[in-house]
């Protein structure tokens, strides 16, 4: 959690420079939407749909100490993952123009329309560099070891700040492209000492007869048409974002960066360390495990996201202002970000709870199950889409909010099927004991969001260097002297183990 939260740091520091540099301007929507087309190509090879895959097949192989299965399938994967990427990425160079055309809405300047399509082939070479960084992230994770790929995050953010300060002055927004290409080889790089030190035995061949290997492919069938239909949403709301006001795509996009950041180090974080868990638990038949883990880690998630959602809301705008209000990002920048934040932020715990969920399904080997709801949820989120920029419009509110209210209300339904769905196939998930989780981290949210409102009342005419701090701290303290008031087991066992730490020191 700690090395997320330093990636994550690293990329706010990346997005007020950025933002610095070239305010919420087209040049910048451009990089975005350039970059959600390499993004794209990762995701849908070598990304979420790899990952749940080839982990699950990988640690259980581990974890029967079948050593010599486990890296001839790590082998096969990499070359596969190395070999497609590559050719894809080659296609998508040469189909760049229809490409920025047909699907991003970009096509109405020129000037733009001719930057986005050379964005988008510079960025294309960090989607290999990804594809083969993901495999060795998986292979990583199987063996538990996680600070070092979860720093990985943070190597990528310095090639882009590094492209923002050091080439952009010259190249203008190409440098902002090729530090994408660099932090992806940074990305990698930083990988590979530790992938040395498990000593694996690399095998030059892509072994499609390998039970294994097909098991692996047959899983990422559904889950990549899960992250084909989550990509095409993305895709839809950039196509809808850009025939909106200037810079809508760049704060759909600094919005859900801001909620994601927040929900990386709370969510993500506990989800990428806790799946070889269940997959072990999966493959060892200890259902009861299972069970208590899913149950523990939803109470831990939600006590952790309810009240950063709260304090996003309620503090969007001073934050946004203290982080990124200089250079050419101005007020109407502010405000424009803020709107988005305020949606997104409304879909924190359904993305911090489809985010264990998930990871619960891919243990079990089923990837069926959650693209199948997935799936629905994101046609829903088309709809909403359209549905709610088109309400949001005719009520006079700035459209680009009702694309963010849509993905966070599809997330809670995706959310909500998921669990139910759970639940059932484990005869319950100690679902009291995570509503009595609930009620609590309810009750906190509650005393927190009464502070914050009195604090930005009597603090309306404070520098937001002092007024935001200070709200965090206040609403955040608030919140925790709540919980342990109210003696929620999880804070007696943090208070307890930093205890003994301090005692052993």
């Amino acid at each position: 959690m700690i090395a997320i939260l330093l990636g994550q740091v690293a990329g706010l520091v990346r997005g007020i420079l950025v933002a610095r540099a070239f305010g919420a301007s087209p040049e910048l929507d451009a990089f975005v939407a350039a970059n959600r087309v390499s993004e794209t190509l990762f995701l849908l090879v070598a990304g979420g749909a790899l990952g749940s895959a080839f982990i699950p097949m990988f640690a259980g192989l581990l974890a029967k100490d079948d050593k010599i299965a486990a890296w001839r399938l790590a082998s096969s994967i990499a070359n596969a993952v190395t070999l497609t990427l590559s050719l894809l990425a080659l296609l998508l160079a040469f189909l760049a123009p229809q490409v920025v055309h047909y699907t991003l809405g970009l096509s109405n300047d020129p000037k733009i329309f001719a930057l986005t399509i050379s964005l988008l082939r510079i960025q294309l070479v960090s989607a290999v560099l990804f594809g083969l960084g993901g495999l060795i992230v998986g292979i990583l994770n199987a063996h538990q070891i996680f600070l070092i790929p979860a720093l990985t995050p943070a190597m990528y953010q310095v090639g882009i700040i590094f492209g923002a300060v050091v080439l952009s002055p010259t190249m203008g927004i190409h440098g902002l492209a090729w530090g994408v290409v660099i932090g992806a080889l940074l990305y990698l790089l930083v990988l590979l000492p530790t992938l040395f030190k498990q000593k694996g035995s690399y095998t030059f061949t892509l072994d499609f007869h390998n039970p294994n290997t097909r098991q692996v492919f047959l899983l990422m069938g559904p889950r990549l048409l899960g992250v084909a239909v989550v990509q095409l949403n993305f895709w839809v709301n950039l196509n809808l974002a850009s025939q909106m006001t200037e810079g809508s795509i760049v704060g759909l996009s600094y919005g859900f960066s801001l909620m994601l950041m927040a929900q990386a180090v709370i969510a993500q974080s506990v989800a990428i360390a806790v799946m070889p868990t269940f997959s072990a638990q999966h493959a060892l038949g200890q259902n009861d495990a299972l069970r208590s883990s899913l149950a523990s880690t939803l109470r831990g998630v939600i006590l952790l996201a309810l009240p950063a959602s709260v304090g996003l809301i309620l503090l969007r705008e001073p934050l946004i202002s203290l982080l990124y209000q200089r250079g050419k990002f101005d007020g109407q920048d502010t405000q424009i970000v803020a709107w988005a934040l305020l949606w997104y932020a409304a879909g924190m715990v359904g993305h911090s709870i489809m985010e264990i969920l998930t990871r619960a399904f891919y243990a079990q080997h089923d990837t069926k199950t959650p693209v199948i709801i997935g799936v629905v949820a994101m046609g829903l989120n088309v709809i909403f889409s359209i549905l709610f920029a088109k309400i949001f419009a005719s009520i006079g509110w700035m459209p680009h909010g009702g694309l963010a209210l849509a993905n966070s209300l599809a997330t809670a339904l995706e959310a909500a099927a998921l669990f139910i769905v759970m639940r059932k196939r484990l005869n319950g998930i100690e679902g009291k004991q995570i509503l009595n989780g609930l009620a609590f981290s309810t009750l906190g949210a509650l005393f927190m969001s009464l502070i914050i409102f009195g604090w930005l009342y009597l603090g309306k005419n404070l520098s937001v260097w002092v007024l935001t701090p200070l709200g965090v701290i206040l609403g955040g303290g608030i919140y925790f002297t709540a919980l342990w008031v109210l003696r929620v087991p999880e804070l007696q066992y943090l208070a307890s183990g930093v205890l003994r730490w301090l005692k052993n020191r």
